[in-house]
């Protein structure tokens, strides 16, 4: 484990306690104590992962969040005493993978951090699902390796998503999620299945965190996000697409 990870918090103490906690872990940490730091940080030290506090001094969490995200994909888990839905809501739409209300236990803080950093680092492994659910994928020995969903097309193993023959720039968590969703197209995956496949980890029912990532997902892949034609809601159920 040798992962580099970002610290952004102005209160001294729990950002040392953080720190030392995470160093016994095993991650190499960097700190900040404000928003600009914050983001001064990203670009100096390009962490691979980064703990943001919503409560900045400077800059907030959120407008830390926003721009962070108009160059750089890397994970961000938001760091909140605030857990109401709006507060929650705003700093996943923002660009957050994740969040953990404060006070938090370590451990927690450490199995959130694993889930997110698996999830950046992963590359989803081609089942028959996608062999079974694609609009013909490229022949030979890249069959299993390519999902096709009308205009976009999806490569598992390089991580890649294009729309139309153009990039489309998703988070790892997006990614996985789509590629749940295309591998089941036509299945309608409810919220708690996409939590456990997805985010895997046990989020109590925590339901904002899909509908949150859906809706930054077809704002992304959707011609129209207003009339969403290849990620679909079943109400009460979940979501399932387009077969």
């Amino acid at each position: 484990m040798d992962e580099l990870l970002l610290i952004a918090e102005d209160d001294a103490s729990l950002r040392e306690v953080t720190r030392l906690g995470l160093q016994a872990e095993g991650y190499r940490v960097v700190e900040a104590a404000d928003g600009p730091a914050a983001l001064a940080a990203v670009g100096d030290h390009d962490p691979d992962l980064v703990l943001l506090d919503v409560m900045l001094p400077g800059l907030d969490g959120f407008e830390v969040c926003r721009r962070v995200r108009r160059t750089s994909l890397v994970p961000i888990v938001m760091l909140t005493a605030r857990s109401s839905t709006v507060d929650v809501v705003v700093g996943l739409e923002s660009g957050a993978d994740d969040y953990v209300t404060k006070p938090f236990e370590l451990p927690e803080l450490v199995a959130r951090i694993r889930s997110v950093l698996r999830r950046a680092g992963a590359r989803p492994t081609p089942t028959d699902d996608s062999l079974g659910t694609t609009d013909g994928a490229l022949g030979g020995g890249n069959a299993s390796q390519e999902l096709r969903l009308d205009g976009l097309t999806i490569d598992e193993v390089a991580h890649e998503v294009t729309r139309d023959g153009a990039p489309v720039a998703l988070t790892a968590t997006e990614f996985r999620l789509l590629v749940e969703l295309v591998r089941h197209r036509g299945q309608v995956l409810t919220r708690d299945q996409l939590l456990d496949r997805v985010w895997g980890y046990t989020y109590l029912g925590d339901s904002r965190l899909v509908d949150v990532h859906i809706q930054r997902l077809r704002a992304k892949i959707e011609a129209d996000q207003a009339e969403p034609a290849l990620i679909l809601t079943v109400r009460g159920v979940g979501y399932k697409a387009k077969r």
